[in-house]
């Protein structure tokens, strides 16, 4: 579908439920993703609820919005979003950068969402004062943003560069293949990104505002954070543990934190292990069972 928002259109999926009276869920993806990384868990919620997955500004086939960009901006996207499809109080759901926009959208649209589940990200922590803009943006997305500069002959050039990745090698599915697939744009020999470096960077720097970083600590409602056990890279260190989660102080806030054993930060979300446990929390969120 394409949704009106300031500037133009937000291209976005649907999953439609297959039984009456069903639920539904509003989800956002990372920073250089698409909608069709929530591919895996619209299979698992097997019809039980509506999932409804927009291409965030300036990615996929929302790449022609025009700025400007940032976590805000998104928020506001998402709450437009809401009320132009007519959702009562969806479960809202991020990934990533997602699940910073959806904590921002509930801050700022209270009374718009139902409960929340935060997928590998939406707990923030202080940059680092030293760094510039730049600086920040390479410690924390630097091989992204490598990726956005980079062209490739073909699609199987892409397919080949990200089944090499560490996180998705061993993990790759047909799934996956679609959701890379969908970022794609141009014409051989010299495709590329559909994501708009403009926007990226924007976003990557905005994750850091004091009002993102706080959002989390506002929310209207209750929220699940679900976090996987390894990083962006496969790596033994995750964006989380619980030391982490600890120093972060999140009794009070509503937040709970939810460990996703043998999941890195891409497959806790497009896995099997990952994706399941979405489904059943994204369910359970939304008052139809689940864990």
């Amino acid at each position: 579908m394409r949704v009106p928002v300031p500037g133009g259109d937000l291209a976005v999926l649907r999953w439609p439920a297959t039984v009456p009276q069903a639920p539904a869920v509003l989800a956002l993806h990372g920073i250089t993703a698409n909608g069709l990384s929530w591919g895996p868990v619209a299979r698992h919620l097997a019809g039980r609820a509506t999932l409804v997955a927009p291409d965030l500004r300036g990615r996929a086939g929302s790449a022609r919005l025009p700025g400007p960009y940032g976590i805000a901006v998104h928020a506001d996207d998402t709450a437009a979003l809401t009320e132009a499809l007519s959702l009562d109080r969806p479960v809202l759901a991020g990934h990533s950068m997602g699940a910073f926009t959806a904590a921002l959208a509930a801050v700022r649209h209270p009374g718009l969402f139902g409960r929340l589940l935060l997928v590998d990200g939406g707990v923030g922590f202080p940059a680092p004062t030293h760094l510039s803009p730049d600086e920040l943006m390479t410690a924390v997305i630097g091989p992204a943003m490598d990726r956005l500069s980079m062209t490739f002959q073909d699609r199987a050039a892409y397919r080949a560069f990200w089944q090499a990745h560490p996180a998705l090698a061993d993990r790759w599915t047909p799934e996956v293949d679609a959701y890379i697939q969908r970022d794609l744009v141009g014409a051989e020999p010299a495709m590329r990104s559909s994501c708009r470096l403009e926007a990226v960077r924007t976003d990557g720097v905005g994750l850091f505002d004091e009002d993102v970083l706080a959002a989390v600590r506002g929310l209207p409602s209750p929220a699940t954070l679900l976090w996987a056990e390894r990083g962006l890279m496969d790596e033994p260190q995750g964006l989380y543990d619980r030391e982490r989660l600890a120093a972060a102080a999140l009794d009070g806030t509503g937040v709970t934190p939810r460990c996703v054993p043998d999941t890195n930060h891409y497959t806790v979300l497009t896995g099997e292990t990952g994706a399941a446990r979405v489904a059943d929390l994204l369910l359970a969120a939304a008052g139809r069972g689940g864990a």
